[in-house]
């Protein structure tokens, strides 16, 4: 009751930045209090801690937008109202990340690794996976080009349906893909500053914390545009969801908001389409 009473939807449209410290707030809570109560299970009741403290501003934000479908008329009108929504949600999910990296960097290695146990486990399955695929400098772009795209795909599906069939489901996606970004992100600052201790000594490690700022670029120079076409297609289906609640089917309320729900997964696939071109051909080149 506490942590879903701190803000809502109307005031997280007007001040969308200070959701960026409900993020770090609400996953922080959540990695304490899963290491005190749950630490063999943390690295997943982490996830679930942070999806239970948003899930009350995940679903009262949904019922607001659905609302300005009825009311609001014009597509880019109706776009335009839901980028509210969409920004407050990009800064929470932020907030999440970082707020996951520097958990994973500032703690222990063994309560490091056990709070982040599964996440580093998915890191190196996918990591075997793209070696077993033959992914290196030698593959063709346009191969690893589809493969991004067609996984990012299925991603925006399954945020689809679980908004669509738990509301306010498409959070779980997206904060376990926090949580995943925030361990590769750890990881990599983790090895950096391994490697400076190495080279140059301890007395030199301050000098280069800002490779936790780079890790951050690394991974959401093209992470951002993924995330952004996930909350599109989670809103995309919490609204149908709400809709079939509250309107019949037959009616001209429902079909008016199916119509804006399919715009979004258009324009969310077109975002993908940009963060995969973008994954393959300009971060590796600056990374």
């Amino acid at each position: 009751m506490v942590l879903e009473s701190l803000i809502g939807p109307v005031k997280a449209e007007k001040k969308f930045w200070e959701l960026f410290f409900f993020g770090i707030f609400y996953s922080s809570i959540a990695a304490i209090l899963s290491l005190w109560i749950f630490k063999d299970q943390s690295s997943l009741i982490v996830v679930f801690l942070t999806v239970f403290a948003t899930i009350p501003l995940m679903y009262k934000t949904m019922k607001y937008e659905e609302s300005k479908d009825l009311v609001i008329q014009g597509e880019f009108n109706l776009l335009k109202a839901h980028s509210k929504a969409l920004l407050f949600f990009m800064f929470l999910f932020f907030g999440i990340v970082v707020s996951f990296s520097l958990w994973y960097t500032f703690l222990p290695e063994e309560l490091g690794s056990s709070l982040f146990s599964t996440q580093v486990k998915t890191i190196e399955s996918i990591n075997a996976q793209l070696i077993k695929a033959g992914i290196s400098s030698s593959t063709i772009y346009e191969d690893f080009f589809i493969q991004i795209l067609t996984n990012n795909v299925k991603v925006l599906l399954f945020s689809i349906f679980f908004a669509f069939f738990y509301g306010a489901g498409a959070i779980f996606i997206l904060t376990w893909n926090a949580s995943v970004i925030g361990s590769a992100i750890g990881i990599f600052v983790r090895k950096t500053i391994g490697e400076v201790a190495t080279n140059f000594g301890l007395s030199n490690i301050a000098s280069y914390f800002h490779v936790i700022s780079l890790g951050t670029l690394r991974y959401m120079t093209h992470g951002t545009f993924e995330i952004l076409a996930y909350f599109i297609g989670g809103l995309a289906g919490s609204l149908i969801s709400v809709a079939m609640i509250r309107h019949s089917l037959e009616s001209r309320e429902f079909k008016h908001v199916l119509i804006d729900s399919m715009d979004l997964v258009i324009i969310a696939v077109g975002i993908l389409v940009f963060a995969a071109f973008i994954e393959v051909y300009v971060t590796p080149a600056i990374f």
